[in-house]
């Protein structure tokens, strides 16, 4: 049964889309993404949702911890779900935010460290390494609550996508640029709403697939 471990952050936690005032909450099993997406695999798929909200790349956020560093964590998460077949990979949102000071490069960079670090891993079967998806996050939009904190993200977030196809083909890794098939939520800018979680699992069901059979 192959193994699809999904690294990434509230996007792939499932976080609510979150208003000016509220409280966070989880979408359901039936909308996550990684959920749909283990529904269009099969039962013959294994499919580990590993999101964490606030996730960075590699990079500490004074304000939210360094357990949010994913760098810090990756190699007790590849060890703990191990042997992984496939990676997909799904972070940079958060390095977007204004306080860490960080351009489009940086960011680009920082997933490319993961990425050669999950390749260089002996955690996919007999000790070889997992076979890696990028997938770039869909751009975010300035608004409401989190237009100071994400100051200059909306644009640095339209280039991620180029950016990270390139450090994909450096890798040998798969690439999937979410932006062209789903939209962050009107409601905060940042989340993906329900019909956003439907097509990334379907666009990423896909890509894994070809992998898998390729």
């Amino acid at each position: 049964m192959p193994v699809v471990l999904c690294f990434g952050d509230s996007n792939t936690y499932g976080s609510v889309p979150l208003g000016d005032a509220g409280r966070w909450t989880r979408y359901d099993t039936q909308t996550r993404w990684p959920r749909r997406m283990a529904g269009l695999l099969g039962p013959d798929w294994d499919v580990v949702e590993e999101g964490l909200p606030g996730r960075t790349t590699c990079h500490d956020n004074p304000f939210d911890g360094p357990h949010k560093n994913g760098l810090r964590l990756l190699p007790a998460i590849l060890e703990s779900h191990a042997p992984v077949d496939i990676v997909v990979m799904m972070l940079g949102t958060n390095d977007l935010k204004a306080h860490l000071g960080l351009t489009a490069f940086d960011i680009a960079k920082g997933v490319f460290t993961l990425g050669r670090r999950i390749l260089l891993s002996d955690a996919g079967p007999d000790g070889a390494p997992p076979r890696l998806l990028i997938v770039s996050p869909v751009p975010v939009v300035e608004l409401g609550a989190r237009s100071e904190s994400l100051r200059g993200g909306a644009e640095k977030s339209r280039r991620l996508g180029p950016m990270l196809a390139a450090h994909a083909h450096e890798l040998g890794a798969a690439f999937l640029d979410a932006g062209t098939v789903a939209m962050a939520s009107p409601i905060d800018g940042v989340h993906l709403p329900p019909e956003a979680h439907a097509a990334l699992a379907v666009a990423v069901a896909e890509a894994v697939t070809g992998m898998q059979t390729g």
